[in-house]
């Protein structure tokens, strides 16, 4: 994100100005340019706070500032930083939100979570589609901002054999499936004859209309089963055509209630004051 400013007002501290050396008046520039970079990231961080419907604090609070120094003046405003002040896309289920931003300053239709792609590519995600938690969020997936837990999500993506990678995130082994299955199972222990489980859970995708008569009669998506003989099934992941957004916030409109330009002047003639002791 780049917010452009113009410098005005400097004639009663032009003089000032001249009376510093090369490396005052550097760094004078660069702490002036990182106040206005600052300004203007807290009416960003505002905007979007109001702008989106129970934000994360990853999407509300991305933009970070990099800040200028005496050799390279210029503050820049962008999403997500490591430790290191590099840009990153961060986030448990890879979501950049530079993307995220970008379809809600122009609007269009948002890029695709990893999530996504990974369901994508293992060919259970249709093409043109994208996903969505139902309107009464599966027990114990959401994270109460209309997400899925970063977790459940590992766990549905290794279930459902969509995973690419190795480790705790690989695919679940059929053993593992029958244990979350057969989770507090009833039967008989000893003779290991154990009949449909009442909290185990088995996941299914359905894909309503557009495939198969089994499932017609569900909405396309993931699914959750369990209860005796499967009989409480309930949404989990709904597939849903891309949605186009329309434009929810403007950088301009950002820039002018920050006043950014007029901003940056006052304190470029305060921090020039302050490094010629004035």
């Amino acid at each position: 994100m780049h917010v452009d400013v113009s410098i005005t007002g400097m004639e009663k501290v032009r003089q000032l100005a001249d009376k510093l050396t090369g490396p005052q008046l550097a760094a004078a520039q660069a702490a002036a340019l990182n106040d206005t970079a600052f300004k203007v990231r807290g009416v960003m961080v505002a905007a979007l706070t109001s702008a989106f419907d129970r934000p994360t604090p990853f999407i509300a609070r991305a933009p970070k500032v990099v800040q200028a120094t005496p050799e390279n003046l210029t503050a820049r405003i962008i999403p997500t930083l490591d430790t290191r002040g590099v840009w990153t896309r961060g986030g448990k289920i890879g979501v950049d939100p530079q993307h995220v931003l970008q379809a809600q300053e122009f609007g269009g239709r948002r890029a695709d979570k990893r999530s996504e792609v990974a369901l994508r590519r293992a060919g259970i995600l249709p093409a043109g589609m994208q996903t969505a938690i139902p309107e009464q969020p599966y027990a114990g997936s959401d994270d109460g901002r209309g997400n899925l837990r970063g977790a459940f999500l590992s766990q549905l993506i290794s279930y459902l054999q969509a995973s690419g990678e190795q480790g705790y995130r690989a695919n679940m082994t059929v053993r593992r499936k029958a244990q979350l299955r057969n989770q507090q199972g009833i039967g008989y222990i000893a003779s290991r004859k154990v009949y449909q489980t009442t909290l185990g859970v088995r996941f299914f995708v359905a894909y309503g209309r557009m495939r198969g008569p089994r499932t017609r009669h569900l909405a396309a998506g993931v699914w959750a089963a369990k209860g005796t003989h499967d009989s409480d099934v309930a949404p989990v992941l709904l597939f849903v055509r891309a949605p186009k957004y329309r434009p929810r916030i403007s950088m301009d409109d950002i820039a002018a209630t920050a006043q950014a330009s007029d901003y940056l002047a006052r304190r470029m003639r305060y921090r020039i004051r302050q490094a010629a002791g004035v």
